[in-house]
């Protein structure tokens, strides 16, 4: 079962008169055969709800702060023209019943709940968004995160992990800008990639000609991760349909014990992508162990960066002012002093601008 809420909000110049506004509703409400239920708010307005022999349900309140509100709820099954006339009765008799003091209407699409098909996803920033979603590719826990691609008629099919909205097939400005944006020269290089498991940036590096590509990639280790060899195609295309090539290979291994083989070998790289995680959201490192983890990450990959090479990574929301600050602050606590640049890329299926980080040593 699934249900379809509406909302119709008027904001008014002074509070409305309660008496006069839900006598002027009843008859619309009666005509619908809808019983109606006072609730005491204690002096603050009025609140009642109607509920229809269908099973449709109204909560109306007027609000002493000058705020009318009405909220509308039915079955997804139920019928969207008479949902629509009952609104439009509702909203056109409340413009009349308060002319004058109206200074905002406003009446959203239908927020659809408890759908087998989830179409709302939060941004970064704590905004919700709803996409094009219809229907469920693929739906399972592996051994370290729950794992969903939705496809989207956009967008794609879109890798959500955790709840985040991951990568869509549709996101090659994803892949490009944590590539450097096509202003480096890959040809004859060594590079190691950090994560990316969904193969998107190994398929466009092969491309460019490396002497090496080294990617690690825990996930691996659990076969129903192996997702992006049916489902992200025309992300990551038949890139991982072996773990080596003739000019890659896939670790399939925890990517700091690896770091720290590689540093105590003295062994280095041209490029390092770190494709593991974006910069935490919270601003408090000690109660976030992610902070931890990326500073780790950070110092190791740099050790292990030539004196001319560079370290690509994602940054996070370009709104999150306050976390992508903190996270340049870690850079200049980094066991090697270096530079950075930044650059604000819009990601399709994120709806957000997206920031990325170049690091190199001074």
């Amino acid at each position: 079962m699934a249900l379809r809420h509406y909302t119709l909000d008027f904001n008014l110049s002074a509070p409305a008169d309660c008496p006069s506004t839900v006598r002027g509703l009843h008859s619309i409400f009666q005509e619908q055969e809808m019983t109606e239920t006072v609730h005491d708010t204690e002096g603050h307005g009025y609140l009642a709800t109607f509920i229809g022999k269908n099973g449709r349900l109204v909560i109306l309140r007027v609000h002493s702060q000058g705020l009318v509100t009405v909220d509308l709820q039915c079955c997804e099954g139920d019928n969207i023209a008479q949902v629509d006339n009952l609104l439009n009765a509702l909203e056109k008799k409340l413009k009349s019943l308060l002319h004058g003091n109206i200074r905002g209407v406003k009446r959203l699409p239908a927020l659809t709940r408890g759908a087998a098909v989830d179409r709302y996803w939060p941004t970064a920033d704590g905004r919700l968004v709803e996409y094009d979603i219809d229907r469920v590719v693929y739906d399972e826990d592996s051994a370290y995160q729950n794992i969903k691609i939705l496809h989207s008629q956009q967008f794609g099919n879109i890798l959500i992990l955790n709840g985040d909205v991951n990568l869509a097939e549709s996101d090659l400005p994803y892949t490009q800008a944590i590539m450097g944006r096509g202003k480096e020269n890959y040809t004859g290089k060594e590079v190691l990639i950090l994560g990316g498991g969904d193969g998107g940036i190994l398929a466009e590096a092969v491309k460019l000609k490396p002497k090496m590509i080294t990617m690690v990639e825990i996930s691996f280790q659990d076969a129903v991760c192996h997702f992006p060899l049916t489902h992200m195609r025309k992300a990551c295309g038949s890139v991982l349909d072996n773990l080596k090539g003739d000019c890659y290979q896939v670790l399939v291994e925890d990517c700091v014990p690896v770091l720290k083989k590689y540093v105590e070998e003295g062994k280095t790289f041209d490029y390092v992508i770190n494709d593991l995680t974006a910069v935490p959201i919270s601003t408090a490192p000690e109660e976030d162990s992610t902070w931890e983890f990326l500073q780790l990450i950070l110092d190791l990959s740099i050790k292990v960066l030539r004196p001319t090479g560079k370290y690509f990574t994602q940054g996070n929301c370009a709104n999150l002012t306050e976390a992508l600050a903190l996270y340049e602050e870690q850079l200049g606590r980094l066991s090697c002093p270096v530079d950075f640049s930044k650059e604000v890329v819009c990601v399709p299926s994120y709806m957000e601008l997206w920031v990325f980080y170049t690091v190199w040593k001074k």
